[in-house]
């Protein structure tokens, strides 16, 4: 772990991998956590498509996920879990039950259909070739993995702005690391949310344009953006603190996109907690990953130049 690393495989124990097809401009992301990590969820979008979820919530018998994965695809995407499955179980990674090792891997997805080739989706032969590609270096930004068919900000009469994988990691004198990875599909805009102005998002005549404003009255296909990520931290939390969280770091998400968390995306945040780092506050970690959220997101549509799709 150091500073060479700002990204979330900056915290020891986690890795992060990617497989992309470009041809079809979708992809998968998996981060995983060998040893398990504390997990915690929380969905703020009206239209989530998501896997498992349920078994990380506060008072189930699981306390830890062993990785989570993000695609493209929508639902079908979610596909590419099994693979992560797979992958964990053929290197005995896994909640033991008995004789068997049971991988636990939430899973959430983003809408890129409209981007490239429809029929093309994420499969468990892709979710398993990311976890194959899945390292502790510095995680790869832009058009990669879950966020090779991103884009953002998209209303009627408006050209988006490509989206995509970003990741960012804030690091205490006390040894508390905190760090994102998330991968941005949104409805609305990225914003810069220090000064407020545009960084990607809708354009007319190659000029942004509020895409709040052109909402009001518009017709917007449902279910088709989202803003999904994983908040890393070597802290530990329990799965009630987990979930506080992951809760207190989509003010990150509301930062930087305009608007979010409408009826139309389904913004999703994991909290994945290793343990390895005590004595520091839920409230602390909860606005560093407020912090971190929001950097990611910039730091995935601007990695890359931004260009029109």
């Amino acid at each position: 772990m150091g500073l060479e690393n700002e990204t979330l495989t900056a915290i020891d124990g986690i890795h992060v991998g990617h497989a992309t097809d470009a041809d079809a401009r979708t992809g998968c992301t998996v981060i995983i956590c060998a040893e398990g990590a504390t997990a915690g969820v929380d969905v703020r979008g009206a239209a989530p498509g998501t896997r498992e979820i349920e078994s990380i919530r506060p008072g189930r018998l699981i306390q830890k996920a062993h990785a989570v994965l993000l695609t493209g695809g929508s639902a079908f995407g979610l596909d590419a879990a099994g693979g992560v499955v797979q992958y964990l179980e053929e290197n005995d990674i896994g909640f033991p039950a008995g004789s068997v090792r049971v991988p636990i891997v939430p899973a959430a997805v983003i809408f890129d259909l409209h981007v490239g080739d429809a029929s093309v989706r994420p499969d468990s032969r892709m979710g398993y070739q990311a976890c194959v590609n899945a390292s502790d270096a510095p995680v790869a930004m832009g058009t990669v993995g879950a966020g090779t068919g991103a884009t953002v900000g998209k209303a009627p009469g408006v050209t988006p702005s490509v989206g995509g994988v970003g990741s960012a990691c804030i690091f205490l004198e006390n040894g508390l690391v905190v760090a994102a990875l998330t991968v941005v599909n949104a409805l609305g805009n990225v914003v810069d949310p220090g000064t407020g102005e545009i960084v990607a998002g809708g354009k007319v005549d190659g000029s942004f344009v509020d895409i709040t404003e052109r909402l009001l009255d518009a017709n917007i296909v449902p279910g088709t953006n989202t803003t999904i990520g994983v908040v890393g931290t070597n802290a530990m939390l329990s799965v009630a603190e987990a979930t506080r969280v992951a809760e207190m770091a989509h003010d990150g998400i509301a930062r930087a996109v305009r608007p979010s968390h409408t009826m139309f995306d389904g913004d999703t945040l994991f909290t994945l907690a290793t343990g390895t780092h005590s004595g520091s506050s839920v409230n602390s970690i909860g606005i560093l990953a407020a912090e971190v959220v929001a950097e990611a997101i910039v730091n995935a549509v601007t990695t890359l130049s931004v260009s029109d799709v």
